[in-house]
């Protein structure tokens, strides 16, 4: 009855697995609950209703350099775009010469 055995084996492993509590979420995981990186940064931002208005990308990366999000351009500006794109949570517009971004309705 070796299967048996195996299966009381496996039985016992899984148990003890599912026992155990979650690991401690590090203290960058849980500043300002889940919004980690700069996709986080945006996300939080979103969350604050800091789009209600019109932003230039100079206003969105201040509002996150102002929130503890220290990152260069490229990073702020690729969640941007794919933030802005169809079905995302932002809209993007030219004024000018100068693309913003606002809350998609």
């Amino acid at each position: 009855m070796d299967i048996e055995k195996a299966i009381k084996d496996l039985d016992r492993r899984v148990s003890k697995l599912e026992g155990k509590s979650e690991p401690a979420k590090s203290a960058k995981a849980t500043k300002k609950g889940e919004f980690a990186g700069a996709t986080g940064g945006i996300r939080y931002l979103i969350s604050k209703s800091f789009f209600r208005q019109k932003r230039t990308f100079a206003e969105v990366r201040q509002a996150l350099t102002d929130e503890g999000y220290h990152y260069i351009k490229q990073a702020v500006q690729n969640p941007l775009t794919a933030m802005s794109k169809a079905g995302g949570p932002l809209v993007s517009l030219k004024e000018g010469k100068r693309k913003v971004y606002a809350t998609r309705k």
